[in-house]
C-alpha cells in the first residue's frame, strides 16, 4: 500500500562539532538567549501596563535592536526570529489557560528567563537558514557541522533544530513530512487506562504495561554520584574541581540512560499495541498534577506522558484509528451498565463493584473497558454504540477527539 503524507515527523542525528563551530554555536545561542530574555522583560512590562505584546511588536523590537546593536547583528536573524515565534506560542498558551480558568496545577507557566549556566543551547532554523551539502550541515552565519547519518532522510527537511544535551553532545533534529505506513488490519479494538502501579492497563491482558522501575533500579548509583558532588561542591563564585566535574558528568550520564530506557520501553509497547489493534480508545490523561502528590517519585519514574506520546505517534504513523477519551469519572462508571457511583472511589479500593448491576472487576480493567464504551468501540454493544444509561443519568459525555 502506498504511503500517505500525515503531518511532520522528526529525524534526530548526532553531530560532530569542531572547536570553531562550537564557539560559533555558543555565540549564536548567547544572542538568542538575550532575545528571549528581552521578550520576557517586555511581556512582563506589557502585562503590568495592560498592553498587548504580540509577535508583531516583538519583531519590531528585534529589528530595532539589530539596527543599533552590532553584537546582535553579527548573528543570523533566522534563529532569533524563530525564538520570538516560540516565545509567542508559549505565552499564548499560558494566557489561554488563564482565560479558561484552569487550576494552577494544570496551567502552562508563563515563559521564564533563560539563565546563562542553566539553559542548554537550542537553535531553530527554517529552510532559508540551512542547507545540506556534501553530507555536511551548513547553517546561516557560516557555521558548518558534520552529521552522523545513521539513517537517510525520507524527504527534504523543512526545518532543523540544533541543540545540546546535559552531557555536552550536540544533535540536529530535522522536521520532515511524515508518511503513513499502515499495518495489516486485525479487526481488534483496545481500551487503555493509565496508572502508577501499572503504567497502562488495557482490555487485553497480553498488552498491559507493568511499571519497569528504571529509576528505582538506578537510584543507588545515582545517589552515589550525588554524594560525591555534595562532598566536592565548590564555593559560590569558584570553579568546581576535577572530581566534582567528573561526578556531575556521571550523574548526567545515568539520568540520560534512565530517560532512554523509559523511552525505549514506551516505544516498544506502543508499537505492539498499534500492530495488534485497528482502533484504540486511550484515556486523555495529563499527569502533571501527580508531581505535587505523594506519588510524585513513582509517577515520574513511570513516564506516563512519554508513553502516551509514543502511543499517539505510533497510531498516526501506522494509520490506526485513535480516540482520546476525557478522563472525568472513568473510575466511577460501570462498563457493563453505565451506572455511576455516588462518590469517588479512594485509591485503596482496587476492585470495582457496581451497585446497579452487581458487576465486579479490577478497578483499572473496568476503567479500560469504560474507554471503549465512551469511544463507541465496545465489542459487546450493538453496532459499536454506547450502551444506554439508566434513567435519570446524564446522557452526554465530554467530547472525544479522533486523531
Amino acid at each position: 500500500m502506498a504511503a500517505e503524507d500525515t503531518g511532520h515527523a522528526r529525524y534526530t542525528y548526532r553531530l560532530r562539532v569542531s572547536s570553531t563551530a562550537r564557539a560559533a554555536l555558543e555565540a549564536e545561542w548567547a544572542r538568542c538567549r538575550w532575545v528571549w530574555n528581552e521578550c520576557c522583560a517586555r511581556s512582563k512590562k506589557a502585562h503590568a501596563e495592560e498592553e498587548g505584546c504580540g509577535p508583531a511588536r516583538l519583531d519590531k523590537m528585534l529589528t530595532g535592536a539589530r539596527s543599533v546593536n552590532g553584537w546582535l547583528r553579527e548573528g543570523s536573524s533566522v534563529p532569533q526570529q524563530q525564538l520570538i515565534r516560540d516565545f509567542g506560542k508559549s505565552r499564548a498558551k499560558a494566557l489561554k489557560d488563564i482565560k479558561a480558568r484552569l487550576p494552577m496545577r494544570q496551567r502552562s507557566g508563563m515563559p521564564k528567563y533563560k539563565k546563562k549556566h542553566q539553559a542548554d543551547p537550542s537553535l531553530n532554523y527554517t529552510q532559508r537558514g540551512f542547507r545540506i551539502k556534501d553530507g555536511r550541515l551548513r547553517l546561516a552565519g557560516g557555521i558548518a557541522v558534520t552529521v552522523v547519518w545513521s539513517r537517510s532522510l525520507p524527504t527534504a527537511p523543512s526545518s532543523v533544530r540544533i541543540y545540546r544535551d546535559s552531557l555536552g553532545h550536540w544533535y540536529a533534529s530535522f522536521a520532515v513530512s511524515a508518511e503513513v505506513r499502515p499495518f495489516p488490519e486485525t479487526g481488534a479494538v483496545i481500551g487503555v487506562d493509565w496508572g502508577v502501579k501499572e503504567i497502562a492497563t488495557t482490555t487485553s491482558d497480553a498488552h498491559d504495561l507493568p511499571h519497569a522501575q528504571h529509576g528505582k533500579k538506578a537510584a543507588a548509583g545515582l545517589a552515589r554520584y550525588q554524594r560525591m558532588m555534595a562532598r566536592r561542591k565548590p564555593a559560590k563564585g569558584t570553579a568546581g574541581s576535577r572530581g566534582y566535574r567528573q561526578a556531575k558528568r556521571q550523574a548526567a550520564k545515568l539520568h540520560k540512560k534512565i530517560a532512554r530506557q523509559r523511552e525505549d520501553t514506551g516505544r516498544k509497547w506502543a508499537k505492539s499495541v498499534v500492530r495488534d489493534h485497528d482502533r484504540l480508545a486511550v484515556e486523555d490523561f495529563r499527569p502533571r498534577f501527580l508531581a505535587k502528590s505523594t506519588m510524585a517519585k513513582k509517577a515520574s519514574d513511570a513516564a506516563i506522558g512519554a508513553t502516551k506520546r509514543a502511543l499517539v505517534h505510533m497510531a498516526r504513523k501506522h494509520g490506526r484509528e485513535l480516540h482520546l477519551v476525557h478522563p472525568a469519572h472513568t473510575t466511577m462508571d460501570c462498563a457493563q451498565c453505565g451506572a455511576r457511583t455516588k462518590h469517588a472511589l479512594p485509591l485503596s479500593t482496587r476492585t470495582y463493584i457496581c451497585t446497579a448491576c452487581g458487576a465486579e472487576s479490577p478497578r483499572d480493567k473496568n476503567s479500560a473497558h469504560v474507554m471503549l464504551v465512551r469511544a463507541g468501540l465496545n465489542p459487546a454493544g450493538a453496532d459499536l454504540v454506547r450502551p444506554a444509561r439508566p434513567p435519570g443519568r446524564r446522557q452526554s459525555e465530554p467530547g472525544i477527539p479522533s486523531l
